[in-house]
């Protein structure tokens, strides 16, 4: 029960928030997740960059692909080891 009673709060809080300015409560609700996937991307950049996380592990917390981790990374420009399909064709 505490739980519903934490939720409506946050609900309230939204509705005020929207009440006040000029977006609506999904579109808070979208940038209150972006905040927090990004938070935790970064906390999870950190880990990778330490060697202490792999993608695999990152992609599966995060949900999101290897691609999109991986584009992630070149946006941010934080340097990783880049895989050439074509190469691993040649080697076999």
């Amino acid at each position: 029960m505490i739980i519903m009673s934490n939720l409506k709060d946050i609900k309230s809080e939204i509705e005020r928030y929207a009440s006040g300015s000029n977006l609506t409560e999904l579109k808070i609700v979208e940038k209150l997740e972006k905040h927090y996937f990004d938070k935790k991307v970064n906390e999870n950049f950190k880990l990778y960059k330490k060697g202490k996380k792999k993608v695999s592990e990152i992609t599966k917390d995060l949900k999101i692909s290897p691609r999109k981790f991986y584009g992630i990374l070149e946006k941010k420009s934080i340097r990783h080891k880049k895989y050439n399909k074509s190469d691993l064709k040649q080697n076999v």
